[in-house]
C-alpha cells in the first residue's frame, strides 16, 4: 500500500509520519489489495493561535470503487490521525463488503457490474 504524507502550515515530524504508516496500516492492512494508494493532508487551521484546529484528510484511492475521503478535526494531531484512520478502515471495509455481495448476488465480478 503507497501511502503519500503532506503536512500543511507545519514541518512533518519523522516521529509523525512514522506514526501514521503504522496507523493506517493497522487500520487498512486487511484490505491492502483492494488499495491502491493513501493520501493523507494534515494542517493546522489555527497556527499558533491553538484550539480545535488540527485536520487529518485521508483519501483512501480504491480498485474499481470511488475514493473513501475521510476529514477529522482535534486539538491533538495524533488523536485526528486515530479517529480519521479508524473511519477510513470501517468505511473501506463496508463498501468492499457491499460490493462482494452485489457481486454474489448477481453471480457476476465487478468489472462486469460497472458496465
Amino acid at each position: 500500500m503507497q501511502i503519500n504524507i503532506q503536512a500543511l502550515n507545519f514541518p512533518l515530524k519523522k516521529s509523525l509520519h512514522d506514526y501514521i504508516e503504522r496507523r493506517l496500516g493497522f487500520a487498512l492492512s486487511a484490505r491492502d489489495s483492494h488499495i491502491q494508494r493513501v493520501i493523507v493532508q494534515l494542517s493546522d487551521i489555527n497556527g499558533p493561535r491553538g484550539g480545535i484546529d488540527k485536520c487529518c484528510h485521508i483519501s483512501v484511492v480504491l480498485s474499481y470503487q470511488p475514493n473513501v475521503v475521510i476529514e477529522d478535526t482535534e486539538t491533538d494531531i495524533f488523536v485526528a490521525v486515530d479517529r480519521a484512520a479508524d473511519r477510513a478502515g470501517r468505511t473501506v471495509g463496508r463498501r468492499l463488503a457491499r460490493r462482494r455481495d452485489r457481486q454474489r448476488a448477481t453471480g457476476k465480478s465487478y468489472a462486469d457490474l460497472t458496465d
